[in-house]
């Protein structure tokens, strides 16, 4: 009886402890093989983040994976320095 007791006292303190927090997603989207050759005309800004540092910014999502330089993008236009 006692280690029922045990048992269910351990398995309540379980459930109830507070799980580690996640961590908040990451609104980087990386541009992966294949690059696209043609993208349409939609101005939707990106802030590219370039491969040797620094970012800069295209119309938009397809034109920055586009670049070579570039290894993801965020969406928005690059903050002002």
């Amino acid at each position: 009886m006692r280690s029922l007791f045990l048992c269910t006292l351990v398995a309540m303190l379980g459930a109830c402890a507070t799980p580690e927090p996640t961590p908040p997603p990451s609104s980087l989207t990386q541009c992966t093989p294949p690059r696209p050759q043609v993208c349409t005309m939609e101005y939707n800004p990106v802030c590219a983040n370039l491969v040797k540092g620094g970012t800069t910014e295209y119309p938009s999502g397809c034109n920055a994976c586009a670049d070579d330089a570039v290894s993801g993008y965020e969406k928005g236009q690059c903050p002002a320095p």
